[in-house]
């Protein structure tokens, strides 16, 4: 198993830790209703998906 053999000091341990971020949702709009939805997803607005009806509206 590997060890460190020196202690890692705070700058770098911050600046490697400065990468680790979520990121952003990505979104697109809906091409039956224009709402913003996640892409590959069912559009929770109007429930539709591929150009189908799959699933009961929301609201």
């Amino acid at each position: 198993m590997a060890v460190p053999k020196r202690k890692m000091s705070r700058s770098n341990t911050r600046s490697r830790r400065s990468q680790w971020k979520a990121a952003a949702v990505s979104l697109v709009s809906c091409p039956q209703c224009r709402s913003p939805k996640r892409p590959h997803m069912a559009c929770p607005t109007c429930g539709t998906y591929n150009r189908r009806q799959v699933i009961e509206p929301s609201a």
